[in-house]
């Protein structure tokens, strides 16, 4: 394997090692599931009274492990902890941050195949998927690395006041603010914990990091990396619980001093109005979703165009934020294209997501179950279900929350579910009179994370001239509208899929976990 590189991009035809190193992690991690697993709080584990357990969606009857039910006095005592290891951390020379860090990124790299297993049991994804998830985890904190490393720690000489007699220096530097909390969803529980902790802890924050309650397993054995790579006590904290009671204890606490969180629109909203009832602004990183539409020109590739939006659309069964979920199909070319895409879905395979040949695992809990039942109810009376459309129930499917990848066409474009987000694999086709029509409904929503298009080189242009999302794709195969790298294509999103128009992976997204102080000083 020395010669591959596994990206999303890249992850469709791997090397036969990769198979046979997964599965014996598989076996490993199979022998050992249903242990308790404490928080880890100023370098210590730390045990609950109460517990809740993590179980396989795809077999709700095996338990994957304990996890404690942290309680606010929990989320203090790490934001404490995370607070008095802030002087030291901030202090430390960034070389030297970077350096355990890096630490860091290898033990995951050391340890992917394990991790990866864990993910693909407690989220449902793909053996790929899962091992992506993981491997993009250190790419994100590589970067951070590189980035801190080119900008040689954000440290610049500014011009020198014009004083007769005096000599001025004048120094920008950028800053740490101090304890910087993550709160990660279930659906990238590694890259969307590891991302932000690593850009947090390289540029001298404290962390306070807390994982989505359906994946607190994955989540934990990441920290651990964090933990093990040797960072000072207090430095990285790990805690787990409700978000109605733990969560809402961090968000509440006046001593957190930023925060990045990465999930709904709703709930994103709803934490960054409570984050503002502090004494003052404190930078908000969310990234809270998407409806992303591919644009398909009658002069595109059909093939081309047909797998990049199956693998975008059923990719962890709809269940990724760049997830495709509209395309818009200019009238030449829809009834060929939608024929193909039909074709492509009914051969995916769908079940246990760590066995080799399935693309689709189950969906992420009873609550998604019950969202794909009630959409499909509504589509079926609103537009035509050109395949799927059923909650799989029996045989080996029984105890799990498996749904088939769904294709529905005539939908009134001014039908609610065009705008709403689903994060199911559920996919809306239309026919267009023409670009400009499917620009202006592709544009139509209150999203903008990522977007897809195939076509010529020339309308390609066009269509990233017109495009108000962060991420777009031209033509691409590997996704219409997901498979985002770091150091390739820096991912995040406009309007309502993002607050701060940087985009993580990419040259700006570091430095927003600084502030900007001015040094002068007059000989």
């Amino acid at each position: 394997m020395s010669d591959f590189k596994l990206t999303y991009a890249t992850m469709f035809n791997p090397p036969e090692a990769l198979h046979i190193r997964f599965e014996e992690a598989l076996t490993e991690v199979r022998a050992n599931l249903g242990q308790d697993y404490g928080m880890i709080i100023d370098g210590k584990e730390t045990f609950a009274e109460k517990k809740f357990k993590s179980s396989n969606p795809a077999n709700t009857a095996e338990v994957l492990g304990y996890f404690q039910t942290g309680t606010a006095e929990d989320a203090n005592a790490a934001i404490a902890a995370a607070q008095a290891a802030f002087p030291g951390w901030s202090q430390t020379p960034y070389p030297q941050r970077v350096e355990l860090l890096r630490k860091a990124a290898d033990l995951i790299d050391a340890r992917i195949f394990k991790i990866g297993a864990a993910i693909a049991l407690e989220v449902g994804k793909n053996r790929l998927e899962a091992l992506g998830d993981i491997a993009e985890t250190a790419d994100l904190i590589r970067y951070a690395c590189y980035q801190m490393e080119k900008n040689a720690g954000f440290v610049v000489e500014m011009g020198r006041d014009p004083l007769v007699g005096y000599t001025a220096t004048n120094t920008s530097l950028l800053r740490p603010y101090g304890v910087w909390l993550v709160i990660s969803p279930f659906n990238f529980p590694a890259a969307l914990s590891g991302g932000p902790v690593g850009a947090a802890l390289v540029t001298g924050n404290t962390v306070v990091l807390k994982p989505a309650t359906d994946t607190p397993w994955s989540v934990r054995l990441l920290a651990e990396c964090f933990h093990d790579a040797g960072l000072p006590a207090g430095v990285f904290n790990f805690v787990t619980g409700p978000g109605r009671t733990l969560g809402q204890a961090l968000i509440d606490n006046p001593a957190v001093a930023g925060l990045t969180f990465t999930g709904s629109y709703d709930v994103g909203m709803g934490i960054l109005r409570s984050f503002a009832q502090g004494k003052y602004v404190r930078p908000t990183i969310l990234e809270l979703g998407g409806k992303n539409p591919t644009i398909v020109s009658r002069n595109a590739d059909v093939e081309r165009a047909a797998i990049g939006i199956v693998r975008s659309a059923f990719g962890l069964q709809g269940q990724k934020c760049s997830a495709c979920s509209r395309v818009y199909i200019e009238k030449a070319l829809y009834d060929e294209l939608v024929i193909r895409l039909v074709d492509l879905t009914e051969k995916l395979a769908i079940g246990d997501p760590t066995a080799r040949n399935n693309y689709l695992g189950p969906v992420a809990n009873s609550w998604a179950y019950k969202d794909y039942q009630d959409f499909m109810t509504e589509l079926k009376t609103s537009g035509t279900v050109l395949t799927g459309g059923e909650a799989l129930t029996e045989g080996t499917y029984a105890n799990g929350y498996f749904c088939q990848p769904t294709i529905v066409a005539d939908v009134p474009t001014d039908h609610k579910l065009w705008k709403q987000e689903m994060f199911l694999p559920i996919v809306m086709v239309t026919k267009v009179e023409n670009l400009d029509q499917a620009m202006q409904l592709a544009n139509d929503v209150d999203y903008g994370l990522t977007s897809g298009f195939y076509g010529s080189h020339e309308e390609a242009k066009w269509f990233f001239d017109h495009s108000e999302a962060g991420v777009n794709y031209a033509n691409r195969p590997q996704g219409a509208t997901t498979g985002a790298w770091p150091g390739f294509q820096p991912f995040g999103g406009w309007k309502g899929s993002g607050s701060s128009g940087k985009n993580a992976g990419g040259h700006y997204y570091l430095q927003l976990y600084m502030h900007e102080q001015i040094q002068t000083y007059i000989d």
